[in-house]
């Protein structure tokens, strides 16, 4: 339930600290004094779009503080649970806005977005305003509310949807198969000619580098022989440096009986030639064999250019071209028995369809089930609130198996709500026959028939008593109470019994403070309450409209 309210420079609010009771709460008051700016800002904590109008004038920002108390295992902890958000039973809501724009919204102390806010919010606390679209309306939401009361929804739609998920696979894997039989035949013939593409190239990997080097080679051919033979002349050249090294061995040779250091450097001079000799007839080979060969050098250039091609087509090297191969193979004899596979998934998807239309039927008739009984208690409702003659039914579009979608993990009803407020009336769609004034004790009635199932703690209306006025008021006012045993109720009211009704009231008023208008929010007790359910009736400041307003009070004391 919603235990406190404080509100800081919304619209005309300068501040506003509203404490609520478990029960029925109404808030009074003249037309225009600000009782929408409440319910503005609840919505706003809530996670309602922001809006900088809602900013006081003068102010820089507007502020909003709920403190709920939660039972514990509540929908609304385990929503917390998921936002890793610790919840002892309490959950505080605060959410900023200022005039440039930028907000902030915390819950528990735990920055969230608004998005984030109102999946833990819709566990908390349902709001109906008679200006606004009634989702009741929507066919939809109709269905959600059987769904609600049938008890077998939640484990058959869970049965569906592992169906569906099945037979989604078993799509994907035809999918992989190229889907039917000529998509099939078309991936058959590509994967075809990839591949023989690829095996007529027969590259090797590394092929590439080496038909670069090859290739640098060839281009600078006259280069290499011109050095080639450049370092042979200078070897073997007269006075070259083969003979320096022979003369210079020769000479030490000479010496080296008088030292081991002598003998030593003779013979290094010793290897020196043997290396400078291999040196030489290595560089003349190399010379021999060195020619410009124009049919070796149009090969390279043409494989160079035929594993470009391939390059743009299958991989960014070689080794990536195979590694397409490979995989073109393997899917290409996958294809080649995809047929039998392609079989056996179209008989599994032909089953899932038929177990999926088997729980439908089922479920359709769980909600079925539930649906009357539904009816039946929501008329018992609307008689209470003074429509005798009201009928209300829940219209199933009929189907059969070649009519049923049967890929939602919802199942294939359609319903409509069927309402008739007056006897002799057929019974039409609820959104095209229903009034303002039948609309509000009609979901009045819905409250009433779900205030134990929806795990809602907070019921919050926004004048719902428009339209009504006598009996018909007292008997709002009684439905109000008889919700409010079991769940907390925020009405905004303008009827003096729905007033008296209230186990803790509120007057919104306006006054004029330091040169500004704004709206403040007093409690009413004792004579104060009495004072404004007279203003309600009309009556006038007399001891008959005080008696009136006692005995209007005294009848909704429990």
């Amino acid at each position: 339930m919603l235990e406190r309210l404080a509100i800081k420079n919304v619209a005309l609010i300068d501040g506003a600290d509203i404490e609520f009771c478990p029960g029925l709460n109404i808030l009074s008051g003249e037309t225009g004094s600000g009782k929408s700016v409440i319910l503005d800002s609840l919505n706003f904590v809530l996670g309602s779009k922001a809006d900088k109008n809602m900013i006081r004038y003068g102010a820089e920002e507007a502020f909003v503080r709920a403190e709920f108390s939660v039972p514990q295992g509540s929908a609304a902890e385990k929503a917390l649970g998921l936002l890793d958000i610790e919840c002892d039973g309490e959950i505080v809501i605060t959410r900023r806005y200022n005039s440039e724009g930028k907000g902030a919204i915390k819950i528990n102390g735990n920055t969230v977005n608004a998005g984030m806010l109102k999946g833990v919010t819709r566990h908390l606390v349902d709001v109906y305003g008679q200006s606004e679209h009634f989702a009741l309306l929507s066919e939809s939401a109709q269905l959600s509310v059987i769904d609600g009361l049938c008890r077998l929804s939640v484990p058959l739609k869970a049965k569906l949807a592992s169906l569906i998920a099945e037979k989604m696979e078993c799509r994907a894997d035809l999918q992989k198969l190229g889907g039917n039989g000529y998509e099939r035949a078309s991936r058959l013939d590509l994967l075809s000619y990839q591949i023989k593409e690829i095996d007529a190239a027969e590259l090797v990997p590394g092929e590439e580098e080496e038909l670069v080097a090859k290739r640098r080679i060839i281009e600078n051919t006259e280069k290499i022989a011109s050095s080639l033979g450049g370092a042979l002349s200078a070897l073997e050249s007269d006075g070259g440096c083969a003979d320096g090294v022979s003369a210079a061995r020769r000479l030490m040779a000479g010496v080296s009986e008088f030292g081991e250091d002598y003998s030593a450097v003779a013979d290094r001079l010793e290897s020196v030639a043997a290396e400078l000799q291999d040196i030489a007839g290595t560089l003349s080979d190399m010379a021999e064999g060195l020619e410009f060969d124009e049919e070796e050098a149009r090969r390279v250039e043409d494989r160079l250019h035929l594993i470009r091609a391939l390059k743009k087509k299958y991989g960014a090297d070689v080794e990536g071209i195979l590694a397409f191969r490979a995989k073109a193979g393997e899917e290409y004899d996958m294809l080649c028995d995809g047929e039998e596979l392609a079989e056996k998934l179209n008989a599994r998807i032909t089953e899932l369809d038929d177990a999926v239309y088997a729980v439908c039927l089922e479920l359709t008739q769980a909600r079925k089930a539930a649906a009357q009984k539904f009816c039946k208690d929501v008329v018992a409702q609307l008689k209470t609130l003074n429509m005798s003659a009201a009928r209300f039914d829940v219209a199933f579009e009929d189907y059969d198996r070649q009519t049923a979608d049967l890929d939602g993990a919802g199942g294939v009803d359609k319903i409509s709500f069927m309402f008739s407020a007056n006897a002799g009336e057929p019974l039409k769609p609820l959104s095209k026959v229903i009034s303002g004034g039948e609309l509000s004790r009609f979901m009045l009635s819905i409250k009433a028939c779900l205030k134990d199932l929806n795990g809602i703690s907070t019921y919050v209306f926004d004048e719902i008593d428009a339209g009504i006025s006598g009996i018909t008021a007292h008997s709002v006012a009684q439905k109000f109470v008889a919700i409010a045993e079991n769940t907390q109720i925020i009405a905004v009211s303008h009827l003096p019994q729905i007033c008296a009704a209230g186990e803790k009231n509120f007057l919104i008023s306006k006054t004029e403070r330091g040169g500004s208008t704004v709206t403040e929010v007093a409690p009413l007790t004792g004579e104060g309450k009495i004072g404004e359910i007279i203003r309600l009736t009309g009556g006038g400041n007399t001891e008959a409209a005080r008696r009136h307003a006692e005995e209007l009070i005294a009848q909704y004391k429990k």
